[in-house]
Order: structure tokens, then sequence, then C-alpha cells
């Protein structure tokens, strides 16, 4: 999950950083998807130490949700074709992929786990 996780925060800065110019630069709120990035991309070199491996991706994942919940709200201009409908569309799509890996890789690992003590 830590690849996953790098490469999910580096998309999600990719998107804010390219959405912003097209946007018109009208709103520091077009980068919020950046920030998001950021921060988990912070998670997911932290989940490089094994001993923070665990937090730091569980932290990762609260971000996820919390940015996928938070970009809810502008969605309501998506039938316009509005830039910041269409970024928060995809700023939802990308963090509940992410959050979908997560769940699969804890369910792994608990089976794994589960196996080893069989």
């Amino acid at each position: 999950m830590t690849n996953v996780t790098l490469i999910t925060g580096t998309a999600l800065i990719a998107l804010g950083v390219v959405t912003y110019p097209v946007t018109g630069f009208s709103s520091v709120t077009a980068l919020a998807p950046a920030a998001i990035g950021l921060v988990m991309l912070v998670c997911g070199l932290i989940a490089r130490r094994a001993s923070a491996h665990q937090h730091a991706i569980h932290a990762a994942l609260v971000v996820a949700l919390a940015g996928a919940v938070a970009s809810i709200q502008p969605l309501g201009g998506l039938p316009d074709g509005d830039g910041a409908a269409i970024e928060s569309l995809l700023t939802i799509l990308v963090c509940l992929a992410y959050l979908a890996l997560g769940v699969r890789s804890f369910v792994a690992a608990r089976r794994a786990r589960q196996g080893a003590d069989g």
C-alpha cells in the first residue's frame, strides 16, 4: 500500500496543479486536491518505515475519505461542465479507488494472519 499511497498522492497533487490554471486561477480551492495529495504523499513516505507503516496508511485512508466527502459539495455544477465540479468528481474517484484498494489490502492482510495462525 505504500507505493499505492505515493502514487495516489502524486496523482492528486498533479490534478490540483493542472486544474488550477485551467479554472482561470479563480480560487485557491482549486488546489484542494493538491493539498490532499500532499498529505497522502507525506503519509506514504512515513509508511516506508516499518514501525510506522500501519499508522501512516491508516492516516492516508482517513485523509482520502475526508477528501472524497469534502469534494461532494461542488458537484452541483457538473451538468454545466463546470471545471471545479469536474475536478471534484476526479478527486472523489481517485480517493474512492484508493479507499477500495486499502480495504482490499487490509482484508488480505487479515486473512494472511489468520491463515498463519491456522
